[in-house]
């Protein structure tokens, strides 16, 4: 991959490397002993996270030539969180400052982003499953479809936040200075805060633990938040289901069978204890 455009950019004395991604449009630059991240046409959500403090510093944003524009972050010595570290309170404190912060919400919006309601969503997922086949060939979709219908009032009149929706232990970083961090937010929406919390607790906090880590976030446990999770999670499973079929990826369609297969097997116990 050439990078002799960013040495025009930035100055021929930084030494470029690719970081990887399935964009391919982000680099580390190397100078001396200072490093940076680089991206090219990054959101300008970017600034707004820095801002508050969720993503590393940004630096400086410079428009190049041909109407690019290329951000530049601090570059912090991090790693990726372990999966069992996910239970951690600081994991619930940074989740609640997103899903509190009105100035990521005012950003979102004027970024053009309007919430998505779980009524949508539902006709989204059935017309979705009608067309791929799903609903003819698994009789667990029919069940989950059937279940989202029968939740679904459960997920209304919710206020909308800035959600996440890809809370995986490899986008939380933490530094050798204890600071924690949330990066890779091109999935992110205003919806539920139930949708992201539903992704840490099913998938990584042990269910005798549920009550622990909400009481840190901020919120109780009841029986109309369990509905609202596993909501989120069936509809998450069933929108990879159908996205894995459009790709012709039978072995990930399985891998979402058998998370549909989980998640059916266990909404009951606990939004209707």
């Amino acid at each position: 991959m050439h990078v002799n455009w960013l040495n025009k950019a930035i100055g021929k004395e930084w030494n470029i490397t690719p970081a990887g991604g399935l964009t391919g449009d982000a680099y580390i630059a190397e100078r001396h002993n200072q490093r940076i991240f680089l991206k090219r046409n990054s959101s300008p959500f970017l600034a707004v996270l820095s801002a508050e403090g969720i993503v590393p510093k940004l630096m400086w944003t410079k428009r190049l030539e041909n109407g690019d524009v290329l951000t530049a972050q601090e570059w912090l010595e991090a790693r990726e969180l372990k999966a069992e570290e996910m239970q951690h309170p600081h994991v619930a404190n940074l989740l609640n400052q997103i899903h509190q912060s009105s100035e990521l919400l005012h950003m979102l919006l004027r970024m053009g982003k309007t919430a998505v309601t779980s009524d949508e969503t539902y006709q989204r997922i059935v017309g979705w499953s009608q067309e791929n086949g799903l609903l003819k060939n698994y009789d667990e979709v029919t069940h989950a479809i059937r279940v989202l219908d029968e939740l679904l009032p459960a997920t209304r009149g919710q206020e909308p936040v800035v959600c996440h929706c890809d809370l995986n232990h490899n986008n939380l970083l933490l530094t050798q200075t204890g600071e924690l961090y949330l990066i890779d937010w091109d999935n992110a929406m205003i919806a539920d805060p139930a949708m992201d919390i539903g992704l840490v607790l099913k998938w990584y906090v042990p269910v005798q633990y549920w009550g622990e880590w909400l009481q840190q976030y901020g919120m109780q446990q009841d029986t109309q938040l369990m509905k609202r999770m596993y909501w989120y999670l069936l509809a998450d499973a069933l929108h990879y289901m159908n996205w894995h079929t459009i790709r012709n990826e039978p072995h990930k369609v399985e891998e979402r069978l058998d998370t549909l297969k989980e998640l059916l097997r266990t909404y009951k116990s606990k939004c209707y204890e």
